[in-house]
Order: structure tokens, then sequence, then C-alpha cells
């Protein structure tokens, strides 16, 4: 990076945030008694379903969100829900009780699906998000791999799925982006996006980062989501006793994003989506801090 490039580089990020997401649960978000002073007005929130969480209360934090002002976006992970039914009673209630017009529609972590859906292809094949008039869905990215789809180490199924859901984004009219696993390393992503637009994709990426967090909490989510090769990123400095103790924040990789960003308009790669692994108040003020 030449010393233009490295002075300029806060320039970029700031403009990078810019339209930032973030990520909560109905129990996490709940000991947030007001986001208003936390995020900027509009922001978009993914509501994350984790498997046993009552539909309730997911539609309840929807609901408090877009009262607020939000963009509230819940999960619909495909392998928890067990028949059209209940994916047709949780659009519904989204779009009435909250007033969700914008979904992020994925397989899940589960190996075995509790119901009849493995795939957010066959969620999306119901019909059932126009129907109810959902503009905005957005799915899963995986830059460093998905052993899950891929189990052999390739990208072919992963790729496939992709081609499918960009070509129904086509037919339906819907808005819809990629929303990345969380990633340590700007490289991987950047190879990822660069070859995804060499095979035709155009499909915005918005790459997700773990917010503000002690070391040893990222390493440990980093190994139960399967995160690839960027985990070497803290293992590495896990290596540094002076970094140890102190909070790994997500700045370097989005300046790197962010410059590649500037230096490459025509990127996939669109903008940021932060997983507050570190709580959502760090992460807010983090967010607050490199936007001022």
């Amino acid at each position: 990076m030449s010393v233009v490039n490295i002075v300029n580089a806060a320039s970029p990020l700031k403009a990078f945030l810019e339209g930032v997401s973030i990520e909560v649960m109905p129990r996490t978000a709940a000991k947030i008694d007001d986001f208003k002073p936390l995020l900027a007005p509009g922001s978009r929130v993914y509501v994350a379903h984790i498997e046993g969480t009552p539909i309730d209360e997911m539609v309840a934090t929807a609901k408090r969100l877009s009262a607020d002002g939000f963009e509230a976006m819940p999960h619909f992970p495909a392998r928890i829900i067990s028949d059209q039914a209940m994916l047709e009673d949780w659009i519904k209630r989204y779009a009435g009780e909250a007033g969700v017009s914008s979904a992020l529609v994925l397989a899940g972590g589960l190996a075995k699906p509790e119901g009849t859906f493995d795939s957010s292809m066959q969620l999306l094949e119901t019909g059932l998000f126009e129907k109810h008039g959902y503009k905005r869905l957005h799915v899963a990215g995986h830059p460093e791999g998905n052993a899950d789809i891929d189990p052999k180490g390739s990208t072919e199924l992963v790729d496939a799925a992709l081609d499918w859901k960009q070509a129904y984004a086509k037919k339906t009219g819907t808005e819809m982006a990629i929303a990345t696993q969380f990633a340590f390393d700007a490289t991987p992503v950047i190879d990822w996006a660069d070859r995804l637009k060499a095979r035709g994709i155009t499909l915005p990426i918005h790459v997700g980062v773990a917010g503000p967090a002690k070391l040893q909490t990222l390493i440990k989510y980093a190994v139960a989501c399967g995160v690839g090769p960027s985990l070497g990123v803290l293992q590495k400095r896990a290596k540094d006793l002076t970094k140890l103790l102190k909070p790994f924040e997500p700045t370097e990789v989005l300046t790197a994003l962010a410059t590649h960003k500037a230096e490459h308009p025509g990127s996939l790669i669109a903008q940021a989506h932060v997983f507050p692994l570190g709580g959502i108040r760090a992460s807010a003020d983090w967010i607050a801090e490199k936007t001022a």
C-alpha cells in the first residue's frame, strides 16, 4: 500500500461503514433499554433466530426495532422450520405485527433438519415471501467455504446455490444481497468476491465482521462457526501476550476492505455487517467512533 493510501485509509473506512448493519438476539436486545442512542436512524438490524427461541420473542423484538425506526430483518433458518404452515405463519406474523418486509433466509446451523426444509432455496421456492410483500431478502455467503454444503472442500454446490438465488431475485424482482459469515482477514473475502464476479454474480456483498470482543471469546465463536483460514489472524494475535488481554477490534480488516473498495469501485463488496460478539454496546460505540 502506498503512503498516500495509508494516509487516506481512515476516509474509505468511514464511507464503508455508511449503512452498516448489526445483529441482535431477543435475549441480548432485552438488555438494551433504548436502541435509538446507540444506532444510526434507520439502521438495518438482523434478528438472529437461535434454535429454541420462541417465535413470540422474535416477533416482539422485530416489532420493537421497527417501532423505533430501524429496519428489522429477522432470520429464517430453514432447518428449524418444521413445515410450510410454520413458515407462512412466521412470515405473516412478522409482516402483520412488526411491519417487516425484509429477511435473511438461510439454511441454519443444524446438521439434521427438524422438518421438511433443508436449504434456503426450498424456503424461497414456496413463493411465500413474495405473497406477503417481502421486498428485500438476504442470503448467506461463505468466503472461506462451507463444510456443511461442500464437505470435500470444493465450492461447487455453494456456487451453484448463489447462481440459483441470483436467478430467483431477477425473476421475482427481489432486492437481494449476500451477507457473509464473520472473517478476520480481508484477503480471502476479496479473492472470493473477485471469483464470484468473474462467475457472473452481481449481488452486493455485505461482509460480516466481529465487533470488539475479548480474543478468547472470538476464538471460541470462530471455531464453533467454522471460520476458515482467517482464524489464523486471531491465533497469531493470541501468541502476543501484550495483545492477549486487549479487546480485538475489526478496524484492520475493515480498513483493508474499505481501501480495496475505494480502489476498486466495481467490487461486489458493498458494506459491513457487525456481529456484536462482545456486546451490542461495545459494537455500537466502535461504530460511532469510526463514523464520527
